[in-house]
């Protein structure tokens, strides 16, 4: 947040939490006495590299016909061996397939992450997404975690869609709805943040909405569901699906609700690439060198639950007063960093990886956390393939460290083949323990712990097979036809709001040039035409670095200049003041240096970005679906409090 007392304090209280002495030591086994209060784990006694990857299996699907294949998932609860055997199982959320056994029987395939679902372009695939939230007697479960009532949230008790004022925590049935992120999707199937519906339980009180005021579904769906279609017109990519209930995104993703979707394409095919990947029908035992890695951040009690924050005094210390006696939310936290890793639902895990290149889908699926990625083994080389939206153009990049904004994905290809049986190599972690403004490690910030979250996981290198298909690192990739505008740039803005009673951050927000920062429940101002191409010039008017991420479409981005950001903010502020007479201040009159292209790993189809502080992003999007969609930050503390703005294509309703 734009705070330097707050990012300061931020940094001090998370290594506070790494190196804080662990009441209990050597807690194997060891869970919590009834009625105790949770104490956190040390991450510092948690053993690393002990458990084998998780490789998730692709989703069964429920059937197929002329039209789609169709899928039934639910959402349920259930415990898993998230930290090493020996240690307590962690109660998490999961997806699974509803027609297959509940969670805990044989042959379950509800898991955190979720499985991945195959998927071809150009070929339909319809969901049911089922909210089972529920316990064996068909009563709701409440949340795993604190929910505030007083940001603008679902509030299922009313009015829904609402900003509330109730400062205790939510124990209420759990609303819910799925969000494909990167899909080329039609609005009714996107997941909109106010399209969420509660389980179909038999306790829901007198008085509360079911479902959110922009529920939809392609066709009549039971109570507690929705059918979303997915048509895939789009090219081979990885792309990724997570809960977006409004206001509460972030305790839901930290629950457990996200998985990979994998489109693939003839074009990719054909690229000869290291596979295989999980397949539906896969016997038990089949060597994988395609692998999803989603990497997370969480933090852990004895008892073997997940932590998160139920005080916004654990952020900054302030214990009030909260609302509604202020404007400082008692339970949202602007930021949150875990003190493990967790990669597929492994704390730090490890993969014996043959002397042969690996094919890796990466995915930063944590709430807040940047992520720089590098391997302690000099010149072994991340050699990225693919971003959020596909191959890269012309040709692969190859890289000794990977910056990951929350939400982004990178295909990536790695050669093992010069290490011997026996060695071990360590993915490591360079990014901060704290909101990220850009830089070097080390010199503009200090690295993740290199005892804890400066570690991901190891590779053990295993003798050679002739399983599977060896591959290759393609020479060279398609070619991406460049996309141009001659319509004028829209200009918007990232802020941030501090309390009345110090300067300290109580919300994030949205904005525009004209406008200033805007609310949730403002009035729409981002209206591109149907089929018309736009270029926005996001200026970033915080100290921290924004993962932005568009619904609908996936962009270019254009580049990058520096700007003067406290001078055009009072530029900006000026000209609302004086009443908006004339044009809005131009960003370009305060830059402080030249545009600067893309990174090269940048140069494909993206659907989030990051904009770093004291500069301007542009971005260029075609907009070809009409209807109601989304846009906002991707670290998922500020998405749910304000930092997200709807937006529609084509003539307004």
């Amino acid at each position: 947040m734009n705070n330097k007392f707050v990012v300061y304090t931020v940094s001090l209280l998370a290594i506070m939490v790494m190196l804080l002495p662990s009441c209990t030591v050597n807690l194997k086994g060891i869970g919590m006495q009834a009625g105790a209060a949770p104490v956190m784990l040390d991450p510092l006694t948690i053993p690393k590299f002990v458990e084998p990857l998780f490789i998730p299996p692709a989703m069964p699907s429920a059937g197929r016909d002329d039209k789609a294949v169709t899928y039934r998932i639910a959402v349920k609860q259930f415990p898993q061996q998230v930290l090493p055997k020996g240690y307590p199982a962690t109660t998490v959320w999961g997806y699974g397939s509803a027609n297959g056994p509940d969670p805990g029987k044989r042959g379950s395939t509800y898991s955190w992450p979720a499985y991945t679902i195959e998927a071809e372009s150009y070929k339909n695939v319809r969901v049911y997404w089922i909210n089972g939230l529920v316990d064996k007697k068909g009563n709701y479960l409440p949340h795993l975690f604190p929910v505030d009532q007083t940001l603008h949230w679902a509030n299922p008790p009313g009015p829904a869609d609402s900003m509330g004022m109730n400062p205790a925590p939510y124990t209420g049935p759990v609303p819910i709805v799925t969000h494909l992120h990167g899909s080329h999707v039609q609005p009714v199937s996107d997941g909109y943040p106010e399209a969420w519906y509660l389980p179909n339980a038999k306790n829901i009180p007198a008085g509360f909405a079911t479902q959110g005021s922009k529920y939809g579904s392609v066709l009549p769906a039971p109570k507690g569901s929705a059918l979303f279609e997915y048509d895939n017109s789009q090219p081979a990519t990885t792309l990724w699906y997570h809960d977006h209930s409004l206001g509460m995104t972030r305790t839901n993703v930290y629950a457990g609700l996200a998985g990979f979707y994998l489109i693939r394409d003839d074009i990719e095919k054909r690229l000869n690439l290291p596979g295989p990947a999980p397949k539906q029908g896969d016997k038990p035992g089949t060597k994988y060198y395609e692998i999803p890695l989603v990497i997370q951040d969480r933090t852990f009690n004895t008892d073997g639950s997940l932590f998160y924050p139920a005080s916004r005094e654990f952020f900054d210390g302030f214990t009030g007063p909260y609302i509604p006696d202020s404007d400082v939310p008692p339970i949202w936290n602007p930021e949150f960093f875990g003190n493990a890793m967790v990669v597929n639902g492994k704390t730090w895990p490890y993969l014996e990886v043959e002397p042969r290149l690996y094919r890796f889908r990466v995915l930063n699926g944590s709430n807040s956390r940047f992520m720089i990625l590098t391997f302690d083994k000099a010149g072994l080389k991340i050699n990225q393939i693919g971003s959020d939206g596909g191959l890269l153009p012309d040709k692969p990049v190859a890289l000794d460290r990977l910056l990951m904004a929350k939400a982004e994905r990178a295909d990536i290809i790695v050669d093992f083949s010069s290490f011997a049986p026996g060695e071990e190599i360590t993915l490591l972690n360079l990014g901060p323990d704290e909101p990220f403004g850009g830089g070097e490690p080390g010199v503009d910030f200090i690295p993740a712990n290199p005892a804890t979250t400066g570690q991901v996981m190891k590779f053990k290198v295993v003798p050679l097979t002739n399983r599977g298909n060896r591959g290759q690192i393609p020479a060279s990739l398609p070619a991406i036809a460049r996309l141009t505008t001659d319509l004028p740039q829209r200009d918007l803005t990232l802020n941030e709001m501090v309390s009345s009673l110090g300067d300290f951050p109580v919300m994030a927000l949205l904005g525009t040039a004209k406008d200033g920062a805007l609310h949730w429940g403002d009035a729409i101002t981002e209206n591109p035409a149907l089929s018309s191409t736009e270029i926005w010039r996001i200026i970033n008017l915080t100290e921290d670095a924004h993962p932005i991420h568009p619904h609908q479409v996936q962009f270019q981005v254009v580049d990058r200049t520096p700007i003067d950001a406290m001078a055009y903010a009072a530029a900006q502020e000026a000209y609302i003041a004086g009443g908006k007479a004339g044009a809005p201040p131009d960003p370009m009159t305060f830059a402080t240096g030249p545009a600067v292209p893309p990174e090269p790993w940048e140069t494909g189809w993206k659907d989030t970005v990051t904009v770093f502080p004291e500069g301007m992003t542009r971005i260029i999007a075609r907009f070809d679906i009409p209807g109601l969609y989304v846009w906002h930050c991707h670290i998922l503390e500020h998405e749910d409090n304000e930092m997200m703005r709807p937006y529609f294509v084509g003539k307004m309703p």
